[in-house]
C-alpha cells in the first residue's frame, strides 16, 4: 500500500464514467510496475464517478472537458485541502486528435514526479550563465506516437532520472522507459521541455524537438502544469468544490 492516494475523478461530458473507470487499472499498473521502480514514488489510485465524493487526504486527477469548463477545476491549482491537483482536458484532446488516456497518464506521472511544480535541473554553462530545465518527466517523449499500451489502454512514455543528469554520456544508461532516448535532455519527435535561462530575462520558455533552435511554444493553456509553473504561489487557487458535485 502506497503512502500517496490519488482520486481519479470524471467531470467530463465527452468521456463517460465507464471510459474513465476502464482506464484506471492501466494507469495503476503503469505507476506500480513501470514508474515507481525508476523514480521511487508510488501511489494507489481510486476511481470517483461524476457525482461521487473524493476521500479526504487524496490528491486529485480530474478529467475535464477544457480549461473554461464552467463550475469545474480548469482555473484551480490545488484541491480544497491544498493537495496536488492534476487536470486532463479531454475535449481539448479530442479537438486536436490526441488520446485523453495518454494525457491522463502524462499528468499523473508528472504530478508524482514534481507535485508542487517547482523542481528543476540546473545546467551551468559558465560562472554567470546557465539554464534551468523543468522537472517534467513526460514532456520529452509525450507525443501519442511514442506512447505505449497497457491492456489496450494507451499511456504516456516518461523519462528516467538520468535524463536530467548532464554528466551522463550518450548511451551510458537508460534515459527513458521505452529506451528511445540516448542522452540527457534529448527530445523525441513531438516532445518539448520548459527552460529558464537565468541570464536572458525572458522567464519560462519552451524548446521543442520539431522546431529550429530557439523556437518556443505558444503561451500554455490555462490550468496546465506549464501555465502553473509560471504562476507565483501566492496566486495559486484552491478548489472551492461542493462534495458530491464538483
Amino acid at each position: 500500500m502506497a503512502n500517496i492516494k490519488i482520486a481519479v475523478i470524471n467531470s467530463s461530458t465527452v468521456v463517460s464514467d465507464a471510459d474513465v473507470q476502464s482506464a484506471v487499472p492501466a494507469l495503476q499498473t503503469q505507476v506500480h510496475r513501470d514508474f515507481a521502480p525508476a523514480w521511487g514514488t508510488d501511489a494507489d489510485l481510486t476511481f470517483v464517478t461524476q457525482n461521487g465524493t473524493p476521500p479526504d487526504g487524496y490528491w486529485w486527477l480530474v478529467v475535464l472537458d477544457n480549461s473554461d469548463q464552467v463550475g469545474a477545476l480548469g482555473y484551480h491549482d490545488l484541491t480544497p485541502e491544498g493537495l496536488p491537483l492534476g487536470k486532463v482536458f479531454a475535449a481539448t484532446d479530442q479537438q486536436y486528435g490526441e488520446n485523453w488516456t495518454v494525457t491522463a497518464s502524462h499528468e499523473l506521472l508528472e504530478m508524482l514526479g514534481d507535485p508542487d511544480i517547482n523542481l528543476t535541473a540546473f545546467v551551468q554553462s559558465s560562472d554567470t550563465a546557465g539554464v534551468l530545465y523543468a522537472y517534467e518527466v513526460c514532456d520529452a517523449c509525450e507525443a501519442d506516437a511514442v506512447s505505449y499500451q497497457i491492456n489496450g489502454i494507451a499511456v504516456s512514455g516518461f523519462v528516467f532520472p538520468a535524463w536530467f543528469e548532464s554528466f551522463r554520456q550518450a548511451g551510458s544508461t537508460q534515459f527513458d522507459f521505452q529506451k528511445q532516448i540516448t542522452e540527457p535532455f534529448k527530445l523525441l519527435g513531438g516532445g518539448y521541455i520548459g527552460i529558464y535561462n537565468v541570464t536572458a530575462g525572458s522567464g519560462w520558455t519552451q524548446i521543442t524537438a520539431d522546431g529550429p533552435p530557439g523556437e518556443y511554444r505558444a503561451r500554455p493553456r490555462v490550468g496546465s502544469r506549464r501555465e502553473r509553473r509560471r504562476t507565483p504561489r501566492d496566486r495559486w487557487l484552491r478548489s472551492q468544490v461542493r462534495r458530491g458535485g464538483r
